[in-house]
């Protein structure tokens, strides 16, 4: 299996796949990935034909949140995520239908019943903790988590997922901070794709890697190529091991692409140069890793045209189900719905 730089370019042969990863391994986070990205392409289709309210996406994230999720264990450890991360979520537990049934605001929509916007993804089945809207709060509510699993001493660890510009928040400082000086099992992960909405990256920090803010805490930060899985893969499960055994938090930053605009409401023309974004697309990391794939022999042109068929068939039997699917009943609008 290759390793890549930047520019999709493989730099390094291994003789073997990596560690803890095997073949079957390495086509199954291609399929997250695939499932991932086709999913998000029909959202963003029902909100162009009316009939989804709003859609946030993952497009160009998906090989950073693939890649850390294998080396995590979904029934055990608590994932507390953020808008972006689809991918994650899917490997976590959530189907095509039931993030279906959210898009569409449908009674049995499972992570809220139809009362929360897209992108607020939440099961307590699946040990995936809803957030609040206001940006990087739940990397509180994951050092909290962790901190109970600290107490509890259980064989827990809490993972978290912010963007580049959430990590300017308040909120985010003073989770790294107490997590540290209490050694917590918590993995604080940046999905760092340059842009905070329309704000470019160099606005908004003096420093090019979020990940060298993690010594001022004292934690390991680790900058990572977010278009390669194998990469991320590999430091989110040294993270992973290392807070598992005792010896706390990690910060790293995985450096992705954004192909879309900041959500289904915004504009992305008015503020970014298409040559820019025509060199993101050139990156795209699912054509990165089929090709890799496909180059070592992992993965072949039948079996490809077989995963995509299979979850085009997905995907249009969670958009028939979603739309057939009842809304909540406005009589229970008041239900589990709390305010003070």
């Amino acid at each position: 299996m290759k390793q890549f730089d930047s520019g999709g370019v493989g730099i390094e042969t291994m003789a073997t796949a990596p560690k803890g990863l095997t073949e079957s391994d390495l086509v199954r986070m291609y399929e997250y990935m695939v499932l991932a990205r086709s999913l998000d392409e029909r959202m963003w289709l029902l909100n162009r034909a009316g009939q989804a309210p709003f859609v946030i996406s993952c497009q160009g994230h998906e090989a950073a949140q693939v890649g850390a999720a294998f080396a995590l264990q979904p029934g055990k450890d608590v994932l507390v995520p953020y808008y972006r991360d689809l991918a994650m979520v899917l490997y976590f537990g959530l189907t095509p239908r039931d993030l279906m049934l959210s898009l569409l605001a449908r009674k049995e929509d499972p992570t809220s019943a139809g009362r929360q916007m897209p992108g607020h993804y939440g099961s307590r089945k699946h040990n995936i903790i809803t957030g609040s809207s206001p940006v990087a709060t739940q990397v509180l509510h994951a050092t909290g988590i962790a901190l109970a699993a600290k107490y509890r001493r259980e064989d827990t660890v809490a993972w978290t997922c912010v963007g580049e510009g959430g990590t300017s928040q308040g909120d985010f400082h003073e989770a790294l901070n107490f997590a540290s000086i209490h050694r917590l099992p918590v993995v604080f992960f940046v999905e760092n794709n340059g842009y905070a909405i329309s704000v470019p990256q160099r606005k908004q920090m003096a420093i090019e890697n979020v990940a060298d803010r993690a010594a001022g805490y004292g934690m390991p930060g680790v900058t990572v190529d977010g278009g390669d899985p194998v990469a991320v893969y590999t430091v989110a499960k040294e993270a992973v091991d290392r807070a598992r055994a005792g010896g706390g938090p990690t910060l790293i930053e995985a450096k992705v692409q954004r192909l879309t605009a900041h959500s289904s409401d915004d504009d992305d023309r008015t503020y970014r140069d298409p040559e820019e974004l025509k060199a993101e697309r050139a990156k795209d990391p699912i054509v990165r890793f089929r090709t890799a794939l496909m180059e070592q022999g992992v993965l072949t042109e039948e079996q490809d045209a077989a995963i995509r068929a299979r979850i085009k068939a997905q995907i249009d039997d969670a958009t028939d189900f979603a739309e057939q699917a009842p809304y909540p009943d406005p009589a229970e609008l008041m239900l589990h719905v709390y305010g003070s």
